[in-house]
């Protein structure tokens, strides 16, 4: 019997990269029952990092394994996005105030297991359902990966513009403009379908405004008269001037990154 348990998790540590974690479910589909992952808790194959989620006997994962789980594992349509999708693509740097905070977006409507939000990451997660916009096309995410494992994440276009609407405050828009203007490689041709999908008239108007004002080169290639901007004006920056063009207040040039 013990030699049946002992080929049963050998073929599971096959098939589990180091590094991530496993939910009874996807232990189930291999072949190990609750009682049988309990036995090798007990035993010291498995640790029990929560409910119905294990990790490997002595393994350290951190929250990128986590997310592997719940993108491969248990379905969710959640990614990385905005600026943790910027950094680990080496598009942006944060600024955090205190620990570094990750933006794990979901597509739809969904919630995250027990789990993952109860399990100290080391940092701060937070998610969010942005249903942003309206069916956003594969080239939308790309993957990153970290060792034996990949996780998918918000490609620079478009996480900019979950940065853009997560950004409220005007300190938080500042820094989405800050972050937009070294975003000189941005392709055209991502850049297109998104903001014809954009939900958010502010992230669309913001996004055009600031690819001009940083005179970025790929802007003349986009076809504007596909994008809809909306009508009326907006009030985004707080205390701001009004730019006519596309009817959104902004900083005034002073307060504008250097670019």
């Amino acid at each position: 019997m013990a030699s049946h348990k002992h080929s049963k998790i050998n073929q599971l540590l096959r098939k589990w990269p180091e590094g991530t974690v496993g939910v009874l479910d996807w232990l189930k589909s291999q072949g190990v029952s609750r009682k049988l992952a309990d036995w090798h808790v007990k035993s010291g194959w498995l640790d029990r990092l929560g409910p119905r989620a294990f990790v490997r006997g002595g393994d350290e994962v951190d929250w990128t394994g986590g997310v592997y789980a719940l993108q491969k594992q248990v379905g969710l349509t959640v990614h990385v996005g905005g600026l943790a999708a910027l950094e680990l693509q080496g598009r942006a740097h944060f600024v955090p105030l205190g620990r570094k905070c990750i933006l794990l977006v979901s597509d739809r409507q969904e919630r995250l297991p027990n789990w993952f939000v109860n399990h100290d990451w080391g940092t701060t997660v937070l998610h969010r359902c942005m249903s942003l916009f309206d069916s956003p096309s594969e080239q939308s995410l790309t993957t990153k990966s970290f060792g034996r494992y990949e996780v998918a994440l918000s490609s620079p276009e478009r996480a900019i513009m979950e940065v853009m609407e997560q950004a409220n405050e005007n300190f938080e828009i500042e820094h989405a403009l800050e972050v937009m203007s070294g975003l000189t490689m941005l392709r055209p041709s991502f850049v297109q379908p998104l903001l014809e999908g954009c939900k958010s008239i502010k992230v669309k108007r913001l996004f055009l405004w600031s690819a001009e004002s940083g005179e970025h080169p790929w802007l003349p290639r986009l076809n504007l008269s596909k994008i809809d901007l909306g009508k009326g004006k907006r009030s985004i920056y707080k205390g701001g001037r009004l730019d006519k063009k596309y009817g959104i207040t902004v900083p005034v040039d002073e307060e504008l990154p250097n670019v």
